[in-house]
């Protein structure tokens, strides 16, 4: 372990997100419903700390989903339910945001309805995409080569931090 470069540890990790559900509940201040969306796996450990934390600043009813998909190939987007999603508020989560790519594709579902707003939130949002997807919620933002890459470290339910190699 003491040879990965950590770029957030477990308590920064904790601030970030913490900071993350309080801009969420600013700029949801009408709203009395969220759901939020996490993509397997590491997006989902996020989206649960995220409704936790807006569970202890806001009177939210949260509402939890897990995206999956092939990250490499997503021609097949699943979601754990299906539900109405108009006019809801979705945040869809996940731990870095590189491409783009993955994000783009985990819209896909819900633009079969009329969402009310559709946000995105990262823990580490790269500044090279090739799809222009803008996360409106960012823990940390790095600039990076495209031989690097980051990784959030999860363990049972707790994101320890994240490293670069």
């Amino acid at each position: 372990m003491a040879d990965k470069k950590y770029i957030l540890d477990e308590a920064t990790t904790g601030r970030k997100l913490k900071r993350m559900a309080y801009e969420i509940s600013e700029n949801n201040i009408e709203e009395t419903e969220i759901i939020l969306a996490g993509i397997d796996d590491n997006g989902v450990v996020i989206a649960r700390e995220i409704q936790k934390l807006l569970g202890e600043i806001t009177g939210y009813k949260t509402h939890l989903i897990n995206i999956s998909l092939n990250k490499r190939n997503p021609t097949e987007i699943r979601l754990s339910e299906n539900i109405d999603f108009n006019n809801k508020v979705i945040i869809i989560v996940d731990d870095v945001a590189n491409s783009g790519k993955t994000l783009l594709y985990a819209l896909k579902p819900f633009l079969e309805f009329h969402p009310k707003k559709i946000q995105i939130l990262v823990l580490v949002e790269r500044t090279h995409k090739a799809f222009s997807i803008k996360p409106d919620y960012v823990g940390i933002s790095l600039s990076t080569t495209i031989q690097e890459h980051i990784f959030v470290e999860v363990q049972g339910e707790r994101v320890m931090g994240a490293w670069m190699e």
